[in-house]
Parts: C-alpha cells; structure tokens; sequence
C-alpha cells in the first residue's frame, strides 16, 4: 500500500503482468489527467484498490458483481502498483477520498477493509447476532470494529497472543485460541487464515442456518469433514475481491464510526523489507510504503 502521486486516465491501458503482487491499494492525489476526464479531478484526493477496471458490459458487470467480471484488471497484477511514486489509473475505478486524515491510515480501508466489509456483508449478520472471526490480523481488525459498531457480538478465534488481547482490547465478547470451544453457536464466521483447516473448525461453530465466508484468496486444501457440519442449511461462501459500490460504502462508514487501522509505515525504499516482515507475521496490522 502507498501514498503516491496520481496520473488519471479514462480508459483502459496496455495491461503488463509483473512477477509478483506489488502494493495494490493507494491513496494519492490527481496530479494529471488524461482526454476524456475533467479538470476538477486534478489536485484531488483519490483512492485505488485491487479491483483496476472491468468491462462494464458482462452479465456480472450488469448485475452489480463487477468483482467477477472475466475482462477485470487488478492494480499491481495486470497493471503497474503502489511500488512507484507516480501511478496511472482509471478515473471511473477511483474513490473520493477526505481532504483531512493521515493518508498512511487510510491505506489499509482500501485493502483489508473493503475486503473484509464485503466478506462481512456476505456473513448476513445484523444486530445482536454472533459473528466468529478466525484469525485477527489487519483486516479483521477493521472487520471487528465495523461488527462492534453495528451491534454484533464478536468471537475471535486466534493462535497469536497479543492478537487475543487486541481483541479483548476492542471490545470483543469472546477471545480464544484455535482448539477452544466456543460458549455459544454462531450465526455467521469469517476466516482470515489460508487454512484449510481452520474453514472446518469455523464450520463447525456454526448454528444452524448460519454462514461461513472464506476471507483467503488461497487455501492450503480442506481437509474431509463429515457432512454435518455444512447440514441444516449451513453455508459455505468465498469473497473475490470486491466491487465499487463495497468500497464507497466502506469508506462512509469507516469515517462515521469511526474505524481505526493498525499500520507500520515504511519508506518505499524498504518496500523489500515490509514484503519479508509480512511472510514471516512480523507485522500485527497493515504494511504501508510512503514514497
């Protein structure tokens, strides 16, 4: 994630294919644009996350689920990332962001946060139910706050010690490691973890009718379970990414509660260094290059 400096476009450009994931969620502000956007976008201040472009005309496109679209572009996989001081995006794939607040703490609301907020949409929990997170790094951060904030009770499932105590901090009902059983069946869960395993053991915390969402974009495997963990109408969803219209919302949100994000900064020089500090979970919340 980084602070940067914005070139706008407002069509698609020549995609290239980079070795590996840069940091894709960016706050800048609009330094030039191209033909075909107005003026007013220059000196403002933007967002940019994962989702780049999509074609606008699929049946996914025109259902609202854009994040499916065959054709999408991600920023930092199909087109260049926040690894730069300068970045070219489209206008239409921006998000207006505050003239006030830390850049460097907004970063993370369009990772982690828009990602999680989707994932927490999809759980269909509403006042007084309970929602299980499983694992508590930074999206699941800004997840609890969001489930606090609407009146959720929030279980926290965790192999890390101070990540437990930042639950309890936050107001969680119920802190545990992974083993523990919780005091009361769930209505929805979200895993965190690219663990296979994990996504059973949320399963099996479920009541009946509720719902599990694989938050992870990979996944070791899942191991066989019996089938009654996913019987009485359980289910068993995944998240791609996210949509426009998740993220505007999540923004609202994020200043009306208002959500706090856990961030370590580092120069973009070090940007190799943050990469490591993240392998290796040596990083409690989010990872933000400034340039």
């Amino acid at each position: 994630m980084c602070r940067t400096d914005l070139q706008i476009s407002s069509g698609d450009l020549p995609a290239r294919v980079l070795p590996i994931v840069p940091g894709h969620q960016i706050v800048g502000r609009v330094v030039e644009v191209g033909e075909g956007v107005g003026p007013e976008f220059l000196g403002r201040r933007l967002g940019v996350g994962w989702l780049a472009s999509a074609c606008g005309d699929c049946e996914f496109c025109r259902g609202g689920r854009e994040n499916l679209c065959r054709k999408a572009t991600f920023t930092g996989w199909d087109r260049d990332g926040g690894f730069a001081s300068q970045v070219v995006v489209r206008a239409d794939f921006t998000q207006r962001l505050a003239d006030e607040g830390d850049p460097v703490q907004l970063a993370p609301l369009l990772c982690g946060g828009v990602i999680g907020y989707r994932a927490f949409r999809r759980t269909e929990v509403g006042r007084g139910d309970r929602l299980g997170l499983f694992g508590f790094g930074a999206s699941a951060w800004l997840v609890a706050q969001l489930a606090i904030a609407e009146g959720c009770q929030v279980f926290v499932v965790t192999r890390d010690e101070s990540a437990r105590q930042r639950a309890k901090e936050q107001g969680a009902t119920w802190v545990g490691a992974p083993g523990e059983s919780l005091p009361v069946p769930l209505q929805g869960a979200i895993t965190f973890a690219p663990v296979g395993a994990v996504v059973v053991d949320a399963l099996r915390a479920l009541d009946r009718g509720g719902t599990c969402v694989v938050n992870a974009i990979h996944l070791d495997r899942i191991p066989e379970f019996p089938f009654e963990h996913l019987y009485w109408e359980r289910r068993l969803i995944s998240v791609a990414n996210f949509t426009r219209q998740d993220a505007a919302e999540f923004l609202q949100l994020a200043q009306q509660i208002p959500i706090r994000t856990l961030v370590e900064q580092f120069p973009l020089a070090q940007a190799n260094q943050a990469l490591l500090q993240l392998q290796e979970d040596g990083i409690p919340g989010a990872a933000v290059l400034v340039p």
